[in-house]
């Protein structure tokens, strides 16, 4: 809640309550909802002596226990030393400790940690929350910020709270690529111990996340289950694709081969495409060329970026996948078409950057922006009436920061044209700048 509306402060806004000190240290007011307003505006008071005298007073109000630990990292000594000295009697550390307060707290103080002087809260929090159960822990293991997450799946990890079924699923389903790792690390470590894989295998195999996947295909070999890595050779992760490979090599298959047949199919998955490509050769381009045409968008897609990986494009052959409905296809052919962008015909460039659908204004605007020159600068005046705000806002970029380049014509007329078309992005000097660097009047 917004504090400064007189609405109630949440213990698990640990932002909040930052804002709050910051506040009532500039310009104090009383905030509504806090047992002690009259308290919480001497804990946040711009004079230290107040400050640490309010202290003195905080420990019989629960509710501004938040407050306490922000002073924990106050800038006067003695005010931190007492609110230390506070915070650790309250949490009342020893062989229980207040595992509940510790755990309402712990966003707040993983949140001021991230400041100077935070590492008291952040060991004191710690040490109580080692004698936490996975139960009373289980608020944090779903907790919106990550750095909480973080934190309380290293000390879950490391205090052995969860079983390894549990950490693979965490590390399956958690946005977080640091979770993710530390989970499925923990997971793998634990199960090599017994050789039992059952239990962490199909989460890892079946998670969205793609380094869940990698860690699980990695494994199947010390499984002794090789051989289900050939389903994953086409997943559509490259880092999956790529310990797909590791693991049938080592159990004797040849990925190449199968990449191969499955490219001959009629109906070929988009991760066989470009896996092709990420280990084949030159030779293999013969392939890929005819699915460029596919009615498929995803595998059209695949078969370009895999050409562009070969590093056999061609650029007479890639133009029509310029004019492709799919975007995914107009961004790979793109890429693949930008190292020859000198190439490619200007004019051609310049009909779809005034009539074609968005993604092939962008891919013509960009083609046209690698050959520099006065072919840049056309094309980003010509873009600053596009009816994309985003594109408007390039072209105008590019405006500004052109100058002439080497081997330009000076006093080029259609040079200061352009220039002056654009003129409402210069000012009058900058303008007459430009004009005389193209060797024009101003």
């Amino acid at each position: 809640m917004d504090e400064m509306t007189g609405e109630r402060i949440s213990l698990g806004d640990p932002l909040a309550w930052l804002r709050l000190d910051e506040a009532l240290r500039h310009e104090p007011y009383a905030p509504a909802g806090l047992a002690e307003p009259e308290l919480a505006i001497a804990l946040c008071h711009r004079d230290g002596r107040i400050r640490e005298a309010a202290l003195q007073q905080a420990a019989a109000y629960p509710a501004l226990l938040p407050l306490v630990v922000v002073r924990c990292a106050d800038w006067v000594e003695q005010v931190r030393e007492r609110a230390r000295e506070l915070l650790r009697e309250l949490l009342d550390v020893g062989d229980v400790g207040d595992v509940g307060t510790a755990v309402a707290l712990a966003p707040l103080v993983l949140l001021f940690g991230r400041r100077g002087r935070g590492a008291f809260a952040i060991e004191l929090v710690d040490e109580v929350l080692r004698r936490a159960s996975r139960e009373q822990l289980a608020p944090l293991f779903t907790h919106p910020d990550r750095a909480v997450r973080r934190f309380v799946y290293r000390l879950a990890v490391e205090e052995d709270l969860l079983s390894p079924a549990e950490l693979a699923r965490t590390a399956a389903r958690d946005t977080d690529t640091v979770v993710q790792n530390l989970c499925a690390d923990a997971a793998l470590a634990a199960v090599a111990k017994t050789g039992s894989y059952d239990e962490v295998l199909e989460p890892l195999l079946g998670a969205r996340n793609p380094r869940a996947r990698a860690t699980g295909v990695t494994v199947l070999r010390a499984a002794g289950r090789a051989g289900r890595a050939e389903g994953f050779l086409a997943d559509r992760s490259g880092v999956v694709r790529a310990c797909a490979r590791y693991v049938v090599r080592q159990g004797g298959g040849d990925p190449l081969a199968l990449y191969r047949a499955w490219c001959l199919a009629a109906e070929p998955a988009p991760g066989a495409v470009i896996g092709l490509a990420e280990c084949g050769g030159r030779d293999d381009a013969a392939l890929l060329w005819p699915l460029v045409s596919h009615p498929g968008a995803a595998v059209r897609a695949r078969a370009v970026a895999g050409l562009r990986v070969l590093d056999v494009g061609d650029v007479r052959r890639l133009l029509p996948s310029l004019d492709d409905p799919a975007p995914g296809v107009v961004r790979e052919a793109t890429l693949a078409l930008l190292p020859s962008a000198g190439l490619v015909p200007d004019g051609w460039l310049m009909e779809r950057l005034a009539g074609g659908a968005r993604p092939v204004r962008v891919a013509a605007f960009r083609l046209l922006d690698a050959r520099g020159g006065i072919v840049r600068l056309r094309a980003a005046v010509a873009v600053l009436d596009d009816p994309d705000e985003r594109l408007r806002a390039w072209g105008a970029q590019v405006v500004q920061r052109w100058h002439p380049e080497e081997g330009m014509t000076p006093g080029d007329a259609e040079v200061g044209e352009l220039l002056r078309r654009a003129r409402h992005l210069f000012s009058a000097y900058v303008l007459t700048r430009r004009l005389w660097e193209a060797g024009l009047p101003g």
